[in-house]
C-alpha cells in the first residue's frame, strides 16, 4: 500500500461503525480518526464496546454498518489478514506470545509470518534473510535487546506485554491498535510501557484501550469516551477531564466550577 495519508489527513478513518449481534448493537454510529504522530485513548466502562470497535477496524469482526479507511483506500471488506499485511497491527487483553521459544524467536517467528516466502520450502527457518535482523530491531526498539535469549514463558507479566508489541512492530504496522496493554502492571512496568508508547507514536498512529486513567491522561493526544457502545465525548484531554457528561456517565461524579 502506498503512502498516501499526509500528516494532516488520518491514516485510519472510521466513520459511522455500527456492530449488531442479533437485537444486541455493541457499538453504535462510532467514527474516530488516527494520525501517524498521535496516540488516541478510547476509553470507557466495561461492556462499553471498546473491544468490538477494535475489532472491527483490526478486521476480526466484520461492521454492520460504517466505512473504513486506511491510507485512502475503502478496507472494510477486506480480511484480517490482508489488513495486516497492509500495516494494520494489534495487541489483545490476553498474552498470546509463544511461551516455550526464546524472545527472539517469538519476533522472528512474526516477522517471517508477515514476509512468506513458500517457495524456499527447504530453507532453515533461521537462515532467512529477512526475520533475524527484523526481530533484532524491533526487540531494540521494545527494550528488550538484553533479554533476546530468555525463553518467554520466564519473563514477567510486564515484559511479556513488551514482547507482544515487539511481535507486533515485526509486522511492519503503521497502525497499531493496543487492547489494554497496561492490564496488571505494576507500576515500574507501567513506566517503561508508557515509555515506549510515547517513543512508537511518533512513527504510528495508535490507538489506545485502556482502563488506567492516569495512563491515558499522561500519553493520549485525543480520548474518546464510549458508553453502552456509543461515543459521548472526543475531546483533547484537558477537554475531557472537565467535561460533565464523561464525568457522570464514567467518572461517577460532576464536575463543579
Amino acid at each position: 500500500m502506498s503512502n498516501n495519508a499526509s500528516a494532516a489527513s488520518p491514516l485510519l478513518q472510521a466513520s459511522g461503525l455500527t456492530r449488531r449481534f442479533g437485537g444486541l448493537t455493541a457499538v453504535n454510529d462510532v467514527s474516530l480518526d488516527l494520525h501517524i504522530g498521535e496516540l488516541h485513548a478510547v476509553i470507557g466502562t466495561n461492556g462499553a464496546g471498546k473491544s468490538t470497535l477494535i475489532n472491527m477496524l483490526s478486521g476480526e469482526l466484520a461492521a454492520s454498518a460504517g466505512t473504513i479507511r486506511f491510507d485512502g483506500a475503502d478496507v472494510a471488506g477486506w480480511s484480517q489478514p490482508r489488513r495486516a499485511r497492509a500495516g494494520i497491527g494489534r495487541s489483545y487483553q490476553r498474552t498470546t506470545i509463544f511461551p516455550h521459544f526464546t524472545v527472539f524467536e517469538n519476533c522472528r517467528l512474526t516477522a517471517q509470518a508477515a514476509a512468506q516466502k513458500p517457495w524456499r520450502l527447504w530453507q532453515a527457518a533461521a537462515a532467512c534473510a529477512h526475520s533475524a535482523p527484523t526481530a533484532g530491531e524491533v526487540l531494540e526498539v521494545a527494550g528488550l535487546s538484553g533479554l533476546a535469549d530468555k525463553i518467554a514463558g520466564s519473563m514477567s507479566h510486564g515484559q511479556k506485554r513488551q514482547l507482544e508489541i515487539a511481535m507486533c512492530l515485526a509486522t511492519r504496522p503503521r497502525v497499531l491498535l493496543l487492547d489494554e496493554p497496561l492490564a496488571g502492571m505494576g507500576a515500574e512496568e507501567s513506566e517503561r510501557m508508557l515509555s515506549l508508547l510515547e517513543r512508537l507514536k511518533q512513527s504510528h498512529g495508535i490507538l489506545l484501550v485502556e482502563h488506567d486513567m492516569d495512563a491515558v491522561f499522561r500519553v493520549a493526544d485525543k480520548i474518546t469516551v464510549m458508553v453502552n457502545g456509543e461515543v459521548i465525548a472526543s475531546d483533547l484531554p484537558e477537554n475531557i477531564r472537565t467535561n460533565n457528561d464523561v464525568q457522570v456517565a464514567y467518572l461517577g461524579e460532576t464536575h463543579t466550577t
